[in-house]
């Protein structure tokens, strides 16, 4: 089974959550793909065309599985929000990670249009690898 791992990926925090998802997909024995270290973002600093990264990201997503999506902070980031609806517009199976505590409306955890995209919402770490090795268990 495939993961591909969205998120953002422009600092050092963003980028060292996106890999505990990673290593939480590992785990559950999935491949994964996480952009800034398979991809040209994380070969070269300014790759010389964006189109390639768009390419390459998306064709990742499509030959996935499973999307898993690091949707912390307190604004979601664009990136990430175009790839969870790419993915769900081609059938993915989609799980969020969310582990910031606010909330904007009792049964609203991340943007609406998000949240009913997703077919689980993981609350921490060990939600998500309790979910994934649930879901790797029982998937064809």
């Amino acid at each position: 089974m495939r993961a591909y791992i969205a998120g953002p990926l422009f600092n050092e925090s963003e980028r060292w959550w996106d890999e505990q998802i990673e290593e939480c997909a590992r785990e559950a024995g999935m491949t994964t793909f996480l952009p800034h270290r398979d991809g040209i973002e994380g070969k070269q600093k300014r790759p010389e065309r964006l189109e390639a990264i768009f390419i390459e990201d998306r064709d990742a997503i499509d030959a996935a599985d499973v999307v898993i999506a690091n949707l912390n902070g307190a604004a979601l980031d664009d990136g990430t929000c175009w790839e969870v609806g790419y993915a769900y517009a081609r059938g993915k199976h989609l799980i969020g990670v969310y582990t910031d505590w606010r909330t904007h409306f009792s049964d609203q955890i991340v943007n609406l249009m998000i949240q009913c995209s997703l077919h689980h919402l993981c609350r921490s770490r060990d939600e998500l690898r309790a979910y994934l090795k649930q879901y790797t268990a029982t998937s064809p």
